[in-house]
């Protein structure tokens, strides 16, 4: 995926490379405006790195951010919360961070939609889907 956004896909701005001999690490990476079906767009992406893209209107880029199989998390950057909320609720995306990407916590749900899975991990309440609740009555 890193190799087709290189390749013209997109524009590299930093990074890219991998780091160390083993395992599937790669250093901080930006690309910019890429084609409308870049892969390194429309899939998923885990790892540091982040593609950014232009708009001209909101329905634009919600059409181009909605335009995938996948929907685990997305990221609005913005000054304007009530920007911030509409994009927020028409990104078909299991997570929404508004002015940052990237957490894990233990009390927020952790899952996304469409191909990137149904349910989700961490948080309490969690718990319940793999714990059985009996009720025993003794007079």
């Amino acid at each position: 995926m890193i190799d087709s956004a290189k390749a013209g896909e997109a524009e590299l701005l930093v990074g890219g490379n991998s780091i160390g001999k083993t395992g599937c690490f790669i250093e901080p990476t930006v690309f910019v405006n890429p084609k409308p079906k870049a892969e390194i767009l429309t899939d998923e992406v885990f790892g540091a790195v982040s593609v950014i893209s232009t708009f001209d209107t909101e329905e634009e880029v919600i059409q181009k951010a909605n335009d995938t199989e996948y929907g685990l998390m997305s990221g609005v950057f913005t000054r304007d919360i009530t920007r911030a909320l509409r994009f927020s609720f028409k990104l078909e995306t299991g997570i929404v961070g508004v002015n940052w990407a990237s957490f894990l916590n233990i009390q927020v749900p952790f899952g996304g939609v469409k191909a990137s899975g149904l349910g989700r991990e961490f948080e309490m309440g969690v718990l319940r889907s793999f714990t059985e609740t009996k009720t025993i009555l003794i007079k």
